[in-house]
């Protein structure tokens, strides 16, 4: 059987209804999180960084880490017929910027309150990170996990509050409306289908 490894990172902005997680639509109803394969010699913390920035246009600079939030989801999946054990390590960032620039990769994303992303999240495994994300995030729990020493020691800078969202990325595809499971309208961002 063989093995894929990526690294990713769970996304947030705070706004005065609560966090508001980033995730991106693959179609077929399958939104997750901002993530990739690791490449030959890297590490998952800078293939996440890598990763971030080629999805979402976000730079680390843009990012601020939970230092001690790392969580893993493992799973199988079928490719060219094969059975593969999937690995992906998530970290846990917040930005203070609602501009996404999205790949070819992507169709759409989306800024999700708790509530909402649960609803549209495929799987159970992706709930579960969900939970453990915003619990972190509101102080109801504390994840264990391996600080990131990339981090340490950085001033968090103040954000310009903004309830305009979600938020059309500047260049790049056009943006269409689509009704989400829960009555709201998703800005789903242009790219090639």
């Amino acid at each position: 059987m063989s093995q894929e490894i990526s690294a990713g990172i769970i996304v947030y902005r705070k706004t005065d209804d609560g966090p508001r997680f980033l995730l991106l639509y693959h179609g077929r109803n399958h939104w997750s999180f901002p993530k990739g394969h690791l490449e030959e010699g890297e590490r998952s913390f800078k293939a996440a960084l890598r990763e971030v920035q080629e999805e979402t246009g976000l730079r680390s600079r843009e990012l601020i880490f939970k230092e001690w939030f790392k969580i893993h989801d493992r799973f199988f999946l079928w490719k060219d017929g094969k059975k593969v054990f999937k690995i992906v390590t998530l970290y846990l960032a917040e930005t203070t910027s609602s501009k996404v620039q999205i790949s070819h990769e992507h169709i759409g994303y989306g800024w999700f309150l708790y509530k909402e992303a649960m609803k549209i999240a495929k799987y159970e495994s992706i709930r579960k990170i969900l939970k453990k994300a915003y619990d972190t995030i509101s102080g109801k729990s504390v994840s264990g996990g391996l600080p990131n020493p990339a981090r340490r020691g950085r001033n968090i800078q103040r954000y310009r509050h903004d309830n305009r969202t979600p938020q059309r990325s500047e260049g790049g595809g056009a943006g269409t409306q689509q009704k989400s499971p829960y009555g709201k309208s998703t800005l789903l961002q242009g790219g090639e289908v």
